[in-house]
């Protein structure tokens, strides 16, 4: 059984038991969430939400906070002497998927 959720504007594909990292959420470190944009639950019928599937919800545990590799963002404007290097590094939280409900 899997489903398809999403969180800050992007979709991932989750199963129980199984950990996922996603852009930062406010919440403690242990505790747990509750997911309830559902776009799709697949295990012995398909559910297809239109947006989202009416009464699924996804129940997360919060692993850690952590953040990503650095990305360098670099800004050139030639024969101008105009040269810009910014590095970046998003922040991420890991969930461990508990249930899935349908």
């Amino acid at each position: 059984m899997y489903a398809i959720v999403e969180s800050g504007g992007k979709q991932y594909r989750v199963t129980p038991g199984a950990q996922v990292v996603v852009d930062r959420l406010v919440a403690e470190v242990d505790e747990q969430i509750v997911l309830d944009q559902v776009l799709l639950i697949a295990g012995e019928d398909l559910k297809v939400g239109s947006p989202t599937v009416e009464g699924a919800k996804i129940t997360a545990r919060v692993v850690r906070h952590n953040k990503g590799p650095k990305v360098i963002t670099f800004k050139y404007r030639p024969r101008k002497r105009y040269r810009r290097r910014v590095g970046f590094r998003a922040s991420h939280t890991t969930l461990e998927i508990l249930a899935i409900e349908a």
